[in-house]
């Protein structure tokens, strides 16, 4: 046995190495297939990121700066592509979209310095009835004119204020009142129209389409409200016996309440698709306006800004109680009222004004409608605004946020000062003329310029989450052009 064991030794060793790998190789190899499609386009794509990587050390790309948005709206998501389904909606809107609402808006910013005159003529109760279609037209025959004026010869403002009035007068005031109300039915009719068809031919984005349906649903609403309001005027019941005819001062400041927030939506939206569309032009200039925007000293200043925007919107409601009460008729100095900076506390808080006899609503009802205390607040909230924006601006030039504010803040904040001082000497002259009907129109003006400051630094101050996703996706495009190459 031991023979044979070295015999076989012998022979192993004088076997050659590389015939027992083949033969090895040969009994495990399998059948070979050539190789699939998407086997050879995924070979081809990670060769293609393979040779293209250069060799120097890595930088942060340019989206990478970005500043991070909303998951979200951000974030690109890759789907397959027999599931993938394009939106029939845009991603930005057209600039001709962002033009139609700035000119809409300057239409109401207009409509809104009409109807202040249209008030101040007394010119607003010449109407007595509510046709929102047939009104379109004025009396077109005598009969028509004389049927007119009877109606209004029953009102109350005609009984107690203008019995002397004629034909040739009534029709003065009345071409004022109509020609406020045809202005609104052209703003109505200039927006619903093209809103149906953007939204119909889907021209504008799924977000622009709501806020177009809300806007057109806010100025038919604003019809309703001035039928509401110049109707509380043509009742004796809604104001004292002998007194004044007048609208009521609640619904007074409803009304330019929703003309300004109407105003100021179609601002905001018109501004918001002109700043994406500049974004997208340039997305690398973009991307560092953003990381300005980011900086931590701005928050203090983005806050007080949201907050100076309801201090102003509060203080334009307090005028129109101003209005409403005609209270820029009396203590017509400043800046004392009287003998003293205020009336006498028995005269602000007069008991005359309560309707519960238990006197719960005796501080309400005289903020309200206390034509002295109406007055004393306005004064009160319009100094306040002005100590405010002057604060804001001292601190705008502070050494951290001098350094960190962009440009065009900054001037947003110098424009604010600039406002608010030619907003106070109208007010003033307005008080110690009492109330002249050209300086009364330009102070209303300027109430509605200032918010359009404080709205337009805002919106400069402000991150848009939806711009913000776009031109991250622009560069995100823009950077796999040149690899794909």
């Amino acid at each position: 046995m031991t023979f044979f064991q070295v015999g076989l030794r012998r022979a192993a060793a004088q076997l050659s190495r590389p015939a027992i790998v083949r033969g090895q190789c040969l009994r495990l190899q399998k059948p070979s297939f050539p190789p699939s499609r998407i086997l050879k386009l995924a070979c081809a794509a990670t060769a293609a990121r393979t040779y293209s990587t250069p060799s120097t050390p890595s930088t942060p790309s340019i989206a990478s700066q970005l500043p991070k948005a909303n998951a979200q709206n951000s974030t690109p998501r890759d789907e397959p592509a027999s599931s993938a389904k394009q939106s029939s909606w845009p991603e930005q809107n057209p600039k001709s979209v962002a033009y139609w609402l700035l000119g809409s808006a300057v239409s109401v910013f207009g409509i809104v310095v009409f109807g202040g005159l249209t008030r101040l003529t007394e010119s607003g109760l010449s109407i007595t009835e509510w046709r929102p279609v047939t009104g379109s037209l004025p009396p077109l025959s005598q009969a028509d004119w004389e049927s007119e004026f009877e109606k209004y010869r029953a009102s109350p403002e005609y009984k107690l204020i203008n019995p002397h009035m004629d034909l040739a007068e009534f029709k003065k005031i009345y071409f004022m009142e109509w020609t406020h109300r045809l202005w609104g039915r052209f703003i109505g009719l200039t927006f619903v129209i093209p809103t149906v068809y953007f939204v119909a031919r889907r021209r504008v984005t799924p977000r622009m389409a709501r806020t177009l349906v809300g806007i057109s649903a806010l100025i038919g609403f604003q019809g309703f409200i001035g039928w509401w309001m110049v109707k509380s005027g043509l009742k004796d019941d809604l104001f004292a016996p002998g007194s004044h005819p007048r609208v009521s001062q609640y619904r007074l400041a409803a009304h330019l309440a929703t003309a300004f927030v109407c105003y100021s939506w179609m601002l905001m939206a018109g501004l918001g698709v002109l700043r994406t569309n500049r974004a997208l032009q340039n997305p690398s200039a973009a991307v560092q306006a953003f990381k300005k925007l980011q900086s931590p000293a701005l928050k203090v200043l983005r806050g007080s800004v949201a907050a100076l925007t309801v201090l102003i919107f509060t203080t334009v409601l307090s005028g129109a109680l101003v209005a409403g009460l005609d209270a820029g008729l009396i203590y017509n100095e400043f800046p004392k009222m009287g003998v003293g900076y205020k009336p006498p506390n028995s005269e602000l808080m007069d008991k005359f004004y309560c309707r519960k006899e238990d006197g719960s609503d005796l501080w309400w009802r005289n903020m309200l409608e206390n034509p002295s205390m109406v007055q004393l607040d306005h004064r009160i909230l319009a100094m306040t605004t002005l100590t405010a924006i002057l604060t804001l601006f001292a601190y705008s030039r502070t050494g951290r946020l001098k350094a960190a504010m962009p440009k065009d803040v900054r001037k947003g904040v110098t424009g604010l000062v600039h406002l608010v001082s030619l907003q106070l000497a109208l007010g003033i002259s307005t008080l110690i003329y009492i109330v002249p009907i050209p300086l009364a129109a330009a102070h209303q003006a300027g109430a509605l310029a200032l918010l359009t400051g404080v709205l337009v630094l805002g919106q400069r101050l402000r991150i848009p989450k939806g711009t913000l996703a776009l031109v991250q996706k622009r560069l995100l495009q823009s950077a796999k052009r040149p690899a794909s190459h």
